[in-house]
């Protein structure tokens, strides 16, 4: 029997196990993530020739993950998107800018400084380290975001790691691009000036605008050619068609014209939800793009699992444990928590928001991207540290998100004070 075949059919029984379990599991400190990374481990340990899947060394297999957890973040990012129900305006978007300009950076460089002065990084690589962790995954983070369009009530602790895990992705990218050219050039203020202009910038404004009228073109397709959005029944049971089109349309064109596609696209389905928001069509795009979500997750939580058992971790030293330990224990949640200090919720919630900022597999598409365009000496070293960082987290907020989510919404500590309004 080839390798390949066997996991074809380990990951079908994956998923049957993942229906079967998903709503079981509400009930313990348990998460899907944690089992389908444990299975990975498991099967990779034993004796069956399924490959030796080393990062740091495999230029080609860096580039196969570059792929595949580029494909993962993008389905992630249009099911977040389609799922917030809150109106797109300043007023009620505006809590999770702090996440945006003051958490990350904080986290940014406060996990570069640790990795220059404890690990012995160069500046590229503590840098790239920095800008790889700083980002709330939108892809493991799924367990804390909020939940289908129009089945959930106002819940500004979900709606912000929602949102910010939308938009957080692309505004890490500058970072690593700037890791990725101060690894092949020396630092100057040209370099620093036409990084900003280009990757700072431009980058993001073309993503957003291409975002926006990819969204604005997509309601229109769907909406526009009726008052009563009558004509929006001819896309029953298409739904999965248009959404996969613009999910690619909008990356696509954003990166074809060196804008952030992941920006684009989070926008593009944000702005899509915006028009005839409690019609059905967004329910049903939202089920199809969420059910290839969970077949894309488990294959890649799986990989993940195989790379541990394949030893990813094997340069791990106690000074990497500690910086990851303190990021996901202090560095994140004073960040976070300090960011929602005007925000108006109760300081648990505030804390909250902060803890629970989960690192995932955007996480593994930055350090291979980086691995893949740029020159960094210590790869083992990186991977070594976000792998036990994207595994702590898995534990961590595995066993702990649901129960502590479901804390705040029992004592009634997960909305903003005195906010009672309709999400809708």
């Amino acid at each position: 029997m080839e390798p390949r075949i066997f996991l074809y059919a380990l990951i079908g029984v994956a998923i049957v196990g993942a229906l079967a379990l998903e709503k079981r599991l509400e009930k313990f400190p348990l998460s899907l993530p944690i089992l389908f990374v444990g299975l990975g481990w498991a099967v990779f340990s034993l004796p069956l020739d399924l490959g030796w899947l080393n990062l740091a060394f495999d230029p080609a297999l860096a580039v196969i993950t570059e792929c595949a957890t580029e494909l993962i973040v993008i389905i992630s990012l249009v099911s977040v998107g389609l799922a917030i129900d809150r109106k797109f305006s300043w007023k009620e978007w505006k809590q999770i800018a702090p996440l945006l300009w003051l958490t990350m950076p904080m986290c940014i460089f406060g996990v570069a400084w640790m990795g220059w002065a404890w690990l012995g990084l160069a500046p590229a690589g503590a840098l790239l380290l920095g800008a790889c962790l700083a980002p709330t995954d939108p892809v493991l983070a799924k367990a804390v975001q909020v939940g289908p369009p129009g089945e959930s009530d106002r819940n500004d602790v979900r709606f912000n790691l929602s949102a910010e895990a939308g938009c957080n992705d692309s505004l890490a990218f500058p970072f690593v691009y700037l890791a990725i050219v101060l690894s092949t050039e020396p630092p100057s203020g040209e370099l620093f000036a036409g990084w900003f202009g280009v990757d700072v910038l431009w980058r993001i404004a073309a993503g957003c605008g291409i975002g926006w009228l990819t969204g604005k073109a997509m309601a229109w397709f769907v909406f526009g050619s009726s008052d009563k959005v009558e004509d929006s029944r001819f896309f029953k049971g298409r739904e999965g068609l248009l959404v996969v089109a613009a999910l690619f349309i909008a990356y696509g064109v954003a990166e074809m014209i060196g804008g952030y596609g992941f920006i684009a696209v989070f926008l593009g389905a944000v702005v899509a939800r915006q028009c005839e928001r409690r019609h059905e069509f967004h329910k049903r795009t939202h089920a199809f793009i969420d059910q290839i979500e969970s077949v894309v997750l488990v294959v890649i939580l799986i990989f993940f699992g195989g790379l541990l058992a394949s030893g990813v971790m094997g340069a791990l030293t106690w000074s990497a444990a500690l910086l990851g330990t303190l990021f996901l224990l202090v560095l994140r949640p004073a960040a976070g928590a300090l960011a929602m200090v005007g925000s108006g919720l109760p300081w648990q919630s505030r804390w909250a928001v902060g803890f629970l900022g989960i690192r995932g597999m955007g996480s593994i598409y930055y350090l291979s991207y980086g691995q893949v365009k740029g020159e960094f000496e210590e790869l083992d070293t990186l991977w070594s540290a976000v792998a036990f960082v994207i595994l702590l987290s898995v534990v961590l907020h595995g066993i702990t998100a649901e129960g502590l989510l479901r804390h705040l919404t029992g004592r009634g500590l997960h909305k903003v004070r005195g906010d009672d309004q309709s999400v809708m």
